[in-house]
């Protein structure tokens, strides 16, 4: 009786620390994945403001009430994704390099060619965080879907989390992808 009691108390035992270590892993994922986007936050709030500032410059340099870019001070006041916003702030980014290069005199006022390479050296960091993030989103959906991870994430009511393109690769939709 009492070795049956005692095999009871180590099974037990070894259960818990599994599904300790297993909650341990969940946890890792869900900070460094908190962590990095607040990072990515940063750098959109950032390159948000220096493409505002290179709007208001370009139009003061080329003499146009005329907006270059879609009117992006909505953009504080909607409730979107950083994804929806990283594609925003890409596509203005574009406009405002296509106008820069349409008006040569633009290409040498040190004030833009400042912004331009401040949003690049914005885009560089935005890039390494987006990489560490999906990283460690492919981490953390690993561990959503593998035994015997998954106990843990149905216990907890973990959900699978798309990664930074927002992609969701178990949908029907297929006309998802954009460069």
């Amino acid at each position: 009786m009492w070795y049956i009691f005692l095999i009871i108390i180590i099974i037990a035992f070894s259960l818990f620390i599994l599904c300790n270590l297993a909650y341990n892993r969940f946890q890792d994922s869900i900070i460094k994945i908190n962590e990095v986007e607040g990072k990515i936050d940063e750098a959109l709030r950032n390159k948000y403001d220096i493409i505002i500032k290179l709007n208001n410059i370009i139009k003061e340099n080329i003499k146009t009430d005329k907006e270059l870019v879609d009117d992006l001070s909505s953009l504080k006041d909607e409730d979107k994704s950083s994804f929806e916003i990283h594609r925003i702030l890409i596509e203005s980014y574009n406009k405002i390099d296509y106008v820069k290069n349409q008006y040569k005199g633009l290409n040498k006022n040190e004030d833009i060619n400042k912004m331009f390479y401040e949003i690049d050296e914005i885009d560089e960091s935005l890039n390494a965080y987006i990489k560490f993030y999906n990283e460690n989103i492919s981490s953390y959906n690993t561990y959503v879907r593998k035994f015997p991870y998954n106990f843990i994430g149905i216990i907890f009511k973990y959900k699978e989390k798309p990664f930074f393109d927002n992609k969701d690769l178990n949908d029907e939709k297929t006309n998802d992808f954009k460069l």
